[in-house]
């Protein structure tokens, strides 16, 4: 079946087929949170972004073959709901941004900084650090030799627009991260999984940068 990324909470994951890994996109809990299982078709090593919520659908999602790592997007409490249980039902190692782990009550094994690379099997992760959302907050780019990148942004880009800021420093921040590290080198085609909602590519959010800017939020 074609992916389209539309899940809704209590419903089937969408899982997107490529030619090196697989992604399988489910929404959890009340905040409509969406969690990443991401597996390495290579090797069957498998990754989690984000345990934002109900356990059992993630335990579930994950199945028998477990997983080796958990990464935390940010610290916001509706992105790591069941990761403590996910962890002991696992014995996965965690992932955070270096300037949020603070805030996570599960700790974490591995602080992670910009640019730095994570890996599930024999694919590689680039991390990205954006700031502003949270001071910590860090997106993940595969960037798949057979076709176009694929980018998890947590809570710092969505479908018409950035995450939350509660201030304007952190808007123009959280801004100039997402269009230096982000739009700067990544192309159009670029797919967008984001931490609430539906996806997107960054070709079709590129055009609206500026009226961004503008409208402060």
């Amino acid at each position: 079946m074609t992916y389209s990324g539309a899940v809704k909470v209590g419903g089937r994951a969408d899982v997107h087929e490529l030619t090196d890994l697989m992604i399988s996109k489910v929404a959890v809990g009340p905040g409509n949170n969406n969690a990443y299982l991401l597996r390495c078709r290579a090797t069957g090593e498998q990754l989690l972004i984000d345990a934002a919520d109900e356990a059992g659908t993630l335990l579930r999602l994950i199945g028998d073959d477990g997983i080796a790592s958990v990464v935390t997007t940010h610290r916001h409490p509706d992105h790591w709901q069941a990761l403590g249980e996910v962890v002991a039902a696992t014995g996965a190692r965690t992932f955070a941004g270096r300037y949020d782990a603070e805030g996570i009550p599960v700790p974490t094994d591995v602080l992670v900084d910009d640019n730095d690379t994570i890996r599930v099997g024999r694919v590689e992760l680039t991390a990205r650090h954006l700031v502003g959302h949270t001071p910590g907050s860090i997106a993940l780019v595969y960037d798949d030799p057979h076709g176009a990148p694929h980018l998890f942004t947590g809570d710092c880009l969505f479908p018409g627009g950035p995450g939350r800021t509660t201030n304007p420093e952190d808007f123009t921040s959280l801004m100039d991260d997402v269009e230096a590290k982000i739009f700067g080198p990544l192309p159009d085609e670029t797919w967008v999984y984001p931490g609430h909602g539906h996806d997107t590519t960054l070709g079709a959010e590129r055009p609206h940068l500026a009226s961004w800017r503008s409208r402060g939020w």
